[in-house]
């Protein structure tokens, strides 16, 4: 597959971090998850994590929602603490968006339905909802399906679904659990090119966990890798493949980018 991002953000006019982890640490009971883990997701930026399964990296979106509470260290969203701020709160006050690896959406409930669900939980003015429904359906070009119940889409149809329903309140940060997994060739470059242009168009900053590992580093500026509850390497994609703290935790001798 040809690499989707044309450009890499390698540098930003205002180094401003919109997500801050610094010296954190999470265990359940005697089994450490994250150790004493530090870095910083950008404003703008498209952030990647990859690692081995069970490393922590949906452990990660847990604590950046506030789902589970670190043992120790501090969380920051837009330069706040934000670890005493329960969910509700946490996700309206600093606009997070969550696309789940499964599900997301209500299966019997037409994709209009589902729109006009979520819209009545996330939208105040509710004179603004339907035209933000209406903008979401069309630009991610899902008219045709407006009225078809949910559990009778494809799988791409249904992501699409499931980013549009992450956007209707305009988040700021963005975070994508898995959103290549069993998905066939032509829907994950075009859920590339979705990534891509949303960091174009609404300057989000987008966070993605993946074992797609080459698809995952075809759209993202940066990316880290997890293992043995550390962060063992941290950068661009063409530097990340040739680390070789990543080659011998993740990659392999054998892994080819491009």
């Amino acid at each position: 597959m040809s690499i989707i991002k044309k450009f890499r953000i390698k540098s930003f006019k205002k180094i401003n971090s919109i997500i801050e982890f610094e010296n954190v640490t999470l265990a359940y009971g005697n089994r450490i998850i994250l150790d004493n883990i530090s870095f910083k997701i950008n404003e703008g930026q498209i952030f990647g994590m990859l690692g081995p399964n069970g490393v922590g990296k949906s452990t990660i979106f847990n604590l950046i929602t506030g789902l589970i509470k670190p043992m120790s260290g501090n969380i920051k969203i837009s330069g706040v603490d934000v670890i005493q701020y329960p969910i509700y709160l946490r996700t309206r006050k600093f606009k997070i968006g969550y696309v789940p690896q499964h599900g997301g959406y209500f299966n019997d409930l037409t994709l209009h339905e589902n729109f006009r669900a979520i819209s009545e939980i996330v939208i105040d003015n509710k004179n603004l909802g339907e035209d933000r429904i209406n903008y979401l359906i069309s630009k991610f070009q899902l008219e045709n399906y407006k009225d078809i119940k949910v559990k009778f889409l494809s799988g791409g149809q249904k992501k699409k679904l499931v980013i549009g329903l992450s956007l209707l309140s305009e988040p700021k940060i963005l975070l994508l659990d898995e959103c290549f997994a069993a998905l066939d060739i032509l829907t994950i470059k075009m859920l590339q090119e979705i990534i891509v242009n949303l960091q174009q168009e609404n300057q989000i900053a987008i966070c993605i966990c993946d074992h797609q590992a080459r698809d995952l580093l075809a759209c993202v500026d940066v990316a880290i890798i997890l293992s043995n509850c550390k962060i063992v390497a941290k950068d661009t994609p063409s530097n990340l493949v040739k680390n070789i703290s990543a080659k011998d935790a993740y990659f392999g001798e054998n892994f080819k980018f491009n």
